[in-house]
């Protein structure tokens, strides 16, 4: 409802402004390190060995997850059937589940994270029954039990891998060598996927382009 402590015309006059994800895995992945909870030295170092090495593994693949989804809408129809709004809210609930499960559970609950993330947190938004399968088959590859295992493969190419146990910083570091922009692989499509990709960019660079013309 209108109110006299806010005109309707300064409203009339605004700019309206969004907070965007960046663009590229390796910026995502760095963001969402800076985020909280991640970003926290008590966070990502509080838990002791044997848990603490298995977490901080998961927690890199959950970044590289939210990274991926956020990621493979760049490619339309290609990425996902319907472009869902996946934000930093999914993120951070499911970092403290992760933490949280590994914690409790005698063993890692890969069962019980894939469904809490995947079907639950994420996959909450997701309405396509292929779109479905595709997030849980993501979940499969990252919340299983070979992640665990040194350099484990994110990506066919093995660009893409979970570093060896270390501090906040060796990560960090670690995504700072990756390259600025990603081939398709990254997200398990096929090279030429770049082509509709840039396609799509381009015709929203141009409308937004024409809009702002009048």
């Amino acid at each position: 409802m209108p109110s006299p402590d806010f005109p309707s015309n300064i409203l009339q006059n605004c700019v309206k402004m969004t907070n965007e994800p960046p663009a590229g895995v390796r910026a995502n992945m760095r963001r969402s390190l800076a985020l909280d909870p991640l970003s926290g030295p008590d966070f990502w170092e509080g838990s002791a060995p044997p848990k603490g090495e298995a977490i901080k593994k998961l927690l890199f693949g959950l970044v590289y997850i939210h990274a991926f989804v956020q990621e493979r809408r760049r490619f339309g129809p290609i990425g996902w059937n319907i472009p869902y709004g996946f934000d930093d809210g999914d993120l951070r609930i499911s970092a403290r589940q992760v933490v949280m499960y590994v914690e409790e559970g005698r063993e890692v609950p890969f069962a019980a994270l894939r469904y809490a993330v995947g079907e639950c947190n994420y996959g909450g938004r997701v309405t396509d029954d292929k779109d479905r399968r595709l997030m849980m088959t993501l979940m499969d590859k990252v919340f299983c039990p070979a992640i665990l295992e040194p350099n484990y493969r994110l990506s066919e190419s093995g660009l893409y891998y979970v570093p060896q146990d270390g501090p906040l910083a060796s990560y960090l570091e670690y995504i700072d060598g990756l390259p600025p922009t990603q081939a398709p692989e990254a997200f398990g499509l096929h090279s030429n996927a770049d082509i509709s990709k840039d396609l799509q960019g381009t015709e929203e660079l141009l409308g937004a382009l024409l809009a702002t013309a009048g």
